[in-house]
């Protein structure tokens, strides 16, 4: 058995230290705790879902939310939500809220919302798509799910593109 440290330190480029003696270190993050909040898996139809001819549809919705403590650390969290269906019958349902602890080091206050919002969640990501993948597995689905790598930074610019087009709107407060 290995042991395994309890935090990992990360740099959203290659997590490389910075060797120059006197000079601050990369900004990055450590992480100090990855956990699931929520999980729930729904198989309403089985057995007779397990027995389905063809690709399924799936329909996946995801969001990502970050919180700072008192203790300056942040709660960051991933929602997936997956449904699958075939000829409009549902066939599974899964949730997870996938979070982790992370201490920000050497991060600029203009790059904290980026680093919360992007690096963290592409960091926990491969641990929440095995999770679906276990779950849908034990829901009798062969193969089970596998998600594809998701596009954090994409979908970070597109939420913020819709919340400035939203304030832009009549009768949207205006912004300070």
């Amino acid at each position: 058995m290995t042991d395994v440290p309890a935090d990992t330190t990360a740099t959203p480029t290659d997590g490389a230290a910075n060797g120059q003696a006197g000079t601050p270190p990369a900004p990055g993050y450590r992480v100090l705790a990855q956990y699931v909040r929520d999980l729930s898996f729904e198989n309403p139809r089985a057995p007779d879902s397990l027995r389905v001819d063809g690709k399924p549809a799936i329909d996946m919705g995801v969001e990502m939310s970050a919180q700072g403590r008192p203790d300056n650390l942040f709660e960051v969290d991933i929602k997936l939500s997956i449904k699958a269906s075939h000829a409009d019958q549902a066939l599974f349902h899964v949730e997870l809220v996938y979070g982790g602890l992370f201490q920000l080091q050497g991060v600029r206050e203009q790059d904290i919302e980026p680093m919360l919002l992007v690096e963290c969640p592409r960091y926990l990501f491969p641990f929440a798509r095995e999770i679906i993948a276990k779950q849908t597995a034990d829901g009798g689905f062969y193969p089970p799910l596998m998600l594809e790598p998701l596009d954090f930074a994409a979908i970070y610019i597109a939420r913020r593109q819709q919340a400035a087009q939203a304030a832009q709107l009549p009768g949207a407060p205006a912004q300070a």
